[in-house]
């Protein structure tokens, strides 16, 4: 049977996970926000001044 054909042992990467775990569960929280979801901006500094607060609330709460 060729190596290619084998499932490959993976280091351990518990940190690196658990860094993405967290970066993506930020992201989802932002999403979850109706005031940023729906935007459609033209101008980013108009996003950004609504993204903010929602990025302020969320890193209050945790």
């Amino acid at each position: 049977m060729p190596s290619g054909c084998r499932p490959r042992r993976r280091r351990s990467t518990r940190p690196r996970s658990k860094k993405r775990n967290t970066v993506e569960r930020t992201i989802n929280r932002r999403k979850q926000s109706r005031a940023v979801a729906t935007r459609n901006d033209k101008r980013g500094y108009v996003f950004l001044r609504t993204a903010t607060p929602v990025a302020l609330v969320i890193w209050l709460r945790t």
